[in-house]
């Protein structure tokens, strides 16, 4: 009777370990399926791009392409020139503008709100860079165009629109990124670090210098790539501020149009070789992203944190 209710027992058992191990095989393939959908859509876009943009820059040349100064596709024309090098430098110089001036507000910010802001002072910020994150770019622009570039015209002078006005939009829209993700990696540095620090005799403003941010340099350094693909890749606030000149941008009061302003402005009649420089102009922004991103990454990867040391 004994062994008959063990083996009832083991029967339960072995019954329950199947179905766990069951709904563990499952899950694992759902959430493989769900990377294999990711991967898919990715490398399906990447294709498409280059296999529509790639055709004209072998037409054009590389170096004319890339290095040519006029953006001339009209059809119309007996020889259209296609050349972006006016809209590299315009977004080459807009992303680092922002992501300096954000990357510098941005991480004392931080600093501030998880070293010194009193808690009702913290309360009250916090909410506030969580809504800004969830801003709409439109708005951005809009707030740009009605106020940003009249106070560029007033006291700089005309036009107003510019690399400026795009710099500074940029900056407004890359801080909640870089504040929130330099704010969760201050606050993983293990509370040791600084209570050491201290007890060796090193002021509160010595210890967050020297202690505190070089032991969160990885994910701050990970928040400022962040914000620079936010930077670089942002295109309605840009159309709305930038002034869309295909010129040479001169000084940050010159009109400037980036590599995704030129992609959405023109797209909509495009035809042809035009349309094709523009997926063309795709490419090149692909490029340059995934450089940035290696970049960044090896950087990242490089400066590690406090768990490799």
């Amino acid at each position: 009777m004994a062994f008959s209710r063990s083996q009832g027992i083991d029967k339960v058992y072995t019954n329950k370990y199947k179905w766990v191990k069951a709904r563990e095989s499952i899950a694992e393939k759902a959430l493989f399926l769900c990377a294999l959908v990711s991967v898919l859509a990715l490398a399906l876009i990447t294709a498409y791009i280059f296999i529509k943009g790639t055709p004209i820059i072998f037409k054009t040349g590389l170096s004319d392409f890339i290095f040519n100064k006029n953006w001339s596709p009209d059809p119309a024309n007996a020889e259209p020139s296609f050349g972006i090098l006016p809209m590299i430098l315009a977004s080459l110089f807009a992303t680092i503008g922002s992501v300096t001036a954000g990357s510098f507000i941005g991480i004392f910010t931080a600093v501030f709100l998880v070293e010194i802001a009193p808690t009702f002072f913290v309360k009250i910020l916090k909410p506030s860079i969580e809504l800004l994150a969830g801003i709409p770019s439109v708005v951005f622009g809009f707030f740009g165009l009605v106020v940003i570039v009249p106070l560029i015209r007033e006291h700089f002078g005309p036009p107003g629109n510019s690399l400026l006005a795009v710099i500074i939009i940029l900056t407004f829209m890359i801080l909640p990124t870089i504040i929130n993700i330099s704010q969760t990696a201050i606050k993983a540095v293990p509370a040791e670090f600084k209570e050491g620090s201290l007890a060796l005799g090193a002021s509160h403003i010595q210890t967050i210098f020297k202690v505190i941010l070089p032991a969160a340099k990885s994910g701050i350094l990970a928040a400022v790539v962040l914000g620079m693909g936010r930077a670089i890749g942002e295109t309605m606030a840009v159309i709305l501020v930038a002034g869309n000149s295909t010129l040479m941008p001169k000084s940050l009061l010159s009109p400037v149009r980036t590599l995704t302003a030129n992609i959405a402005l023109e797209m909509g009649y495009a035809f042809g070789d035009h349309e094709n420089a523009l997926f063309a102009t795709g490419v090149i922004l692909f490029i340059f992203i995934m450089l940035i991103n290696i970049l960044f990454s090896t950087l990242v990867n490089k400066a590690g944190g406090y768990n490799e040391k």
